[in-house]
């Protein structure tokens, strides 16, 4: 009896640790658990050749607060990008960067805005601030406030990072809208890399070309340069060139 009473007892004892064991692991799991990164891509409604997303908030122009919206830009090409935060490091170089140029995109009836998740208020302050004080001086494009990351979200470059102090965050999202309101081309970097001003140009340059002429531009195009014309005939000399290991001269 006495053996039988031990024996139960054992075994009770190993259960209970067997719980608190259980207890345990479930817990340290959790605590040790490594944060991950969640990238909104997939909830994007910004499709290629789809009618942009709408969007609409209180921007920066020209040292006051408007209200700006997709729509104000119908007609004209738009250039809309994203970055991470105001007063940061690889920011004001890209918007500088635009807005000292923005004359060689107006000259193509396009225009330019940018956009962060920081208030207008701090926009503001940025534009305010020197730019020998790391601040943006003088802006010519708008500084749209995206405070609520709605419009983030529906772009698809809204990042939260719950490892980071900056709980949320933007990728470098760039995105060409054309006169009619159709997204014809999405660029997203990682944060550590800017975007040009060079290849922004010369991608809207290029949708332009072949919205008024319906060829296509090859790899590299530039204004004068040879286009395509979508045909079996240039299909066969594009073949022929290459298989001759020759130069292709693509023909109007």
């Amino acid at each position: 009896m006495e053996l039988l009473l031990q024996s139960n007892l054992k075994t009770e004892l190993l259960c209970v640790l067997c719980t608190f064991l259980l207890f345990i692991t479930r817990g340290s799991s959790a605590a040790f658990r490594v944060p991950v990164s969640d990238h909104s891509l997939h909830l994007s409604k910004a499709k290629i050749s789809k009618p942009a997303p709408h969007w609409e908030g209180t921007a920066v122009i020209n040292g006051e607060f408007k209200e700006l919206k997709l729509s104000d830009y119908k007609g004209k090409y738009l250039v809309f990008f994203f970055y991470p935060l105001d007063f940061t490091f690889v920011c004001p170089t890209e918007i500088i960067a635009f807005s000292d140029r923005v004359h060689e995109f107006q000259a193509i009836n396009t225009e330019v805005v940018a956009c962060s998740v920081d208030s207008q208020f701090t926009h503001l302050a940025w534009i305010n601030t020197p730019r020998k004080q790391g601040g943006l001086g003088e802006m010519k494009i708008p500084l749209l406030s995206d405070l609520t990351h709605q419009i983030s979200k529906d772009y698809g470059v809204y990042l939260e990072d719950q490892g980071h102090t900056l709980r949320y965050r933007q990728s470098r999202g760039l995105f060409i809208i054309d006169d009619k309101g159709i997204l014809r081309q999405i660029t997203m970097n990682d944060l550590p890399v800017g975007r040009s001003v060079d290849e922004t140009l010369r991608l809207v340059q290029a949708f332009q070309y072949t919205d008024k002429h319906g060829e296509v531009c090859p790899a590299g195009w530039k204004p004068g340069s040879d286009t395509v014309i979508r045909s079996c005939s240039t299909f066969s000399l594009f073949k022929y060139s290459y298989t001759k290991s020759c130069t292709i001269q693509a023909y109007r």
